[in-house]
């Protein structure tokens, strides 16, 4: 139950009957209308504040002072959510809730308990992100960590908002960069049997890449050295990529990412089902050819130049790939809403590709990107760009390494993904409230404490308590934001902002340790005692329900 949303749909219907009502033909606000609601920007002046007699007066033809007064005569009420309301400066409309608001809010976390905050319904509508999508040739990077976080904890809140959610890993096993995996393992291989061999200029160095050649010597030997040369690397990669998945997919695990699917590029190629999207342009008049290679009319899309389809070689471009891969999530698997979390240097991909997809028959808008920016790792003040195990670059093995998983995972989302994000690797293993994830799992462990504490007190606690009783400022403010979880998830989940539930919960435990600071539990008359107790119980339990859906524990002590 969304109790902010009750109050102020209570509070519209109120404005647009008093609207109806006024004289002289006045009550021209249509039922449609849009009348926003906020909370003032101080909470000592009402619980929300609406604008709107500013913005219909002219419509109505009154003075906004005086379209106010008529609204705010009409939005208290007998049995009401609404308290009172008050005009304050030139128009503005602020109203209080009242006590069967607050007593309802209550209501709404005892009743939801694990599941307070998700949307009563379902949307009915079939989403998928896709994310991570890293190579797997090489491990993986401390920007896969970000977009891991990103997209997980994105994909758990438009599932908490009624959506049904798929996660998807797309695997890039085919193409350049296999090539170049499959020929520096080659050269690798030919080196450790004696063999005078060079890395490509565009291969992979890392040391991981001679570990594939020693590991395939050891189970096949030297059967490889006289084969064809794309024989050889045919046999090295179909060896070494396995592997390589595999290991992305134990330090996925570890960081408590999980995918529906990893969906493999070659899948697109074998099934011919990149072909035939390219057939499908073709019939529909989107290409022509030129020099050989085939063209997308990109510009007739509002671009301004065209893509690139196939080469002259007869070799479908990333692009062309990727049309594929997005018809096959639109029109094959029936995916209403598409959304992509990448790094920021795909930002010309995302502009182009999107008004590309209209080609294919899909709505632009049925497909949208999240784009990362970068991650700079910080110790004792200074960048760290090498792993102190390897000496190599930093990677997301190295990093759990370091960190808790809790940690990383409510770091890497505790920013807006387009903002630079500094990594404080010191910070994140304090066990201070300057630590934001040990700040909030602190507030949860702190109440199961004071649970603990009680009850080897033999103090009852009762599971109601009269919630007329919490009049005091802090515990009003503290369950007006427990009240605000429900919107909290929608808001994140409209505008694919994960990182509003870091900062709500963040929030919500500054709130709980000053209502716990001024109002006493222990030693209270028993009803206050446990009116004060359900609040605290209802903070606990909106607390473990964001960090389960940030993916991190909820602990019981610290």
């Amino acid at each position: 139950m969304n109790l902010m949303a009750l109050a102020r749909d209570e509070a519209r219907t109120r404005i647009l009957n008093a609207c109806a009502a006024l004289p002289d033909g006045r009550g021209v606000v249509r039922s449609e209308t849009e009348i926003a609601f906020a909370p003032p920007k101080d909470s000592a002046h009402g619980d929300l504040c609406t604008s709107f007699a500013l913005s219909a007066a002219k419509t109505m033809g009154l003075p906004p002072r005086t379209l106010a007064d008529a609204l705010s005569a009409a939005l208290s009420g007998e049995n009401s959510l609404i308290a009172a309301a008050e005009v304050a400066g030139p128009g503005f409309v602020n109203l209080r809730f009242s006590p069967r608001w607050y007593a309802s809010a209550l209501d709404a976390v005892d009743a939801g308990g694990g599941a307070y905050g998700r949307a009563d319904t379902r949307t009915g509508r079939r989403v998928m992100v896709e994310f991570v999508s890293a190579n797997p040739t090489g491990p993986m990077t401390i920007g896969n960590a970000r977009g891991g976080v990103l997209g997980d904890t994105l994909a758990a809140v438009l599932d908490a908002a009624g959506d049904d959610v798929n996660r998807e890993f797309y695997l890039n096993d085919a193409g350049n960069q296999v090539d170049n995996f499959a020929r520096s393992i080659e050269c690798r291989y030919f080196q450790e049997l004696g063999r005078e061999a060079e890395l490509p200029e565009d291969g992979y160095h890392g040391e991981y890449i001679t570990e594939y050649a020693r590991a395939y010597i050891a189970e096949h030997g030297e059967a490889l050295l006289d084969a064809a040369p794309e024989d050889r690397q045919a046999a090295l990669a179909a060896y070494a990529l396995p592997k390589a998945v595999a290991a992305m997919e134990r330090d996925l695990e570890r960081y408590r990412v999980r995918f529906d699917r990893w969906f493999a590029e070659s899948e697109l190629h074998e099934s011919g089902y990149a072909d035939e999207t390219m057939d499908s342009l073709i019939r529909d008049g989107h290409t022509y050819e030129r020099d050989g290679a085939l063209w997308l009319r990109a510009t007739a899309l509002g671009l301004e130049k065209d893509e690139v389809l196939r080469k002259s070689n007869g070799f479908y471009t990333y692009f062309a790939v990727d049309l594929a891969y997005h018809r096959d999530k639109f029109l094959r698997r029936g995916f209403d809403a598409v959304i992509d979390v990448q790094g920021a240097d795909h930002h010309g991909h995302a502009i182009r590709f999107g008004a590309c997809i209209e080609a294919l028959g899909v709505p632009s808008a049925r497909l949208r990107f999240v784009l990362m920016q970068m991650v700079s790792l910080y110790r004792d003040g200074e960048v760290v760009r090498m792993s102190k195990r390897t000496g190599k670059a930093v990677t997301l093995a190295d990093l759990l390494d370091d960190i808790p998983v809790d940690a990383a995972r409510f770091f890497f989302n505790l920013r807006s993904a387009n903002t630079k994000l500094d990594f404080d690797l010191d910070l994140a293993v304090k066990t201070t409230s300057e630590n934001p994830v040990y700040y909030v799992q602190y507030a949860h462990a702190r109440i199961c404490s004071l649970e603990a504490m009680l009850r080897e007190e033999s103090i009852g606690l009762p599971s109601q308590g009269n919630a007329a009783l919490l009049t005091h400022e802090t515990e009003k403010e503290l369950l007006r934001h427990i009240a605000a979880y429900p919107d909290e998830i929608l808001e994140a989940a409209r505008l694919l902002e994960p990182s509003r539930i870091n900062r709500y919960l963040i929030e919500l435990a500054g709130k709980f340790h000053r209502f716990y600071d001024a109002c006493r539990i222990k030693g209270q008359e028993p009803d206050l005692r446990a009116a004060r107790w359900r609040l605290a119980r209802a903070a606990r339990q909106v607390l473990a329900n964001g960090l389960k859906l940030l993916g991190v524990d909820a602990p019981v002590k610290m």
